[in-house]
């Protein structure tokens, strides 16, 4: 699966599933030879739950340290939330059971396998992201497009920069004229389009001006990749047909950009840029609640049995309390 078409989240499935099944056979034969060792590691299960506390923790501060430095916003606001969330949804949890009430109880179920299936498709993100970081982009690309952000004041931010110097490092190692595209079109707020600051940025650090083809229309990174793709089709020699395009962005940005470009029918490698280590927890999050949207259909199925649970448990209890009578 990997070799034939790596922008797939189901690779990442297949080796959670596989390595969940790898994990209960080395405790078995641990277990078998040495008791002692199993209940070590047993115990280091039991202590797992304790690091949830920690990893609110984290969340808290990169939140609080992100509103000082980006300012307050909702996306900014994302670890912070998230934190919080991880914090609040066992207490909350605790005093809905011990309501002993079955709506309360149904409530606590629901909100269990809500949070499993959040949690199992963010570590399926996480390990989707660490494979992909990993894989070295094919040779012989069509070009190379640098994917956009926003202008301050009309100049390339350090964000920015690092998605532009990344291209140009993989545009140098394919050892071709190859076209550069940056791709960006022009926000409310900026007094030009962002492709053509991110194009002088190019030509100012050694790309040939002949070879930069900047893109000037998208709003979206959908629009990033199909409006590049055309562009890079109009570079190609005649009668050559089209190939794969390299895409830079930054390392958070770019699983989702993997992904999204095998959605819309561009066949891409994307590579990515390092970010500021206080700016990458509310970006990844944002990137994996953008997943998630785009895996509606998916996460719904996936929420159907835990909804049918939870409202046959509160059935049950209620027929209980019936049963009993006063």
């Amino acid at each position: 699966m990997w070799q034939t078409e790596p922008r797939r989240l189901r690779t990442a499935v297949v080796l959670l599933v596989g390595a969940w099944f790898a994990w209960g056979a080395v405790v078995e034969v641990i277990g078998y030879f040495s008791p002692e060792v199993q209940a070590l590691i047993g115990l280091v299960l039991l202590a797992l739950p304790f690091s949830v506390l920690v990893l609110a923790g984290f969340l808290i501060r990169n939140g609080v340290q992100m509103v000082r430095r980006e300012g307050r916003s909702l996306g900014n606001l994302l670890s912070m939330l998230a934190g919080l969330a991880l914090l609040a949804l066992p207490v909350a949890a605790f005093l809905l059971v011990a309501t002993l009430h079955p709506v309360g109880i149904g409530a606590a179920a629901l909100a269990f396998f809500v949070s499993a299936q959040v949690g199992l498709s963010f570590v399926t993100f996480l390990v989707f992201t660490v494979m992909y970081a990993r894989r070295e982009p094919r040779p012989g690309a069509d070009a190379v497009v640098v994917l956009g952000s926003g202008l301050v004041h009309g100049k390339v931010t350090p964000l920015l920069a690092s998605r532009l110097d990344r291209g140009r490092q993989t545009w140098q190692a394919q050892r071709a004229a190859l076209p550069m595209i940056p791709s960006g079109g022009q926000g409310p707020d900026e007094p030009r389009p962002e492709a053509a600051a991110m194009a002088d940025y190019l030509v100012d650090h050694g790309v040939p001006p002949e070879l930069v083809l900047p893109e000037e229309r998208s709003r979206t990174t959908e629009e990033n990749l199909r409006l590049s793709r055309e562009i890079a089709d109009g570079a190609l020699p005649q009668g050559t047909g089209p190939g794969h395009l390299l895409v830079a962005t930054n390392e958070y940005h770019a699983p989702r950009a993997a992904l999204l470009s095998r959605r819309i029918g561009v066949d891409a490698d994307v590579v990515g840029g390092s970010t500021a280590g206080y700016y990458v927890p509310s970006a990844y999050l944002r990137e994996f609640l953008a997943v998630m949207v785009m895996n509606k259909r998916t996460q719904i199925l996936l929420a159907i049995p835990g909804l049918l649970l939870s409202a046959g448990l509160t059935a049950l209890m209620v027929m209980y309390q019936l049963n009993a009578g006063p």
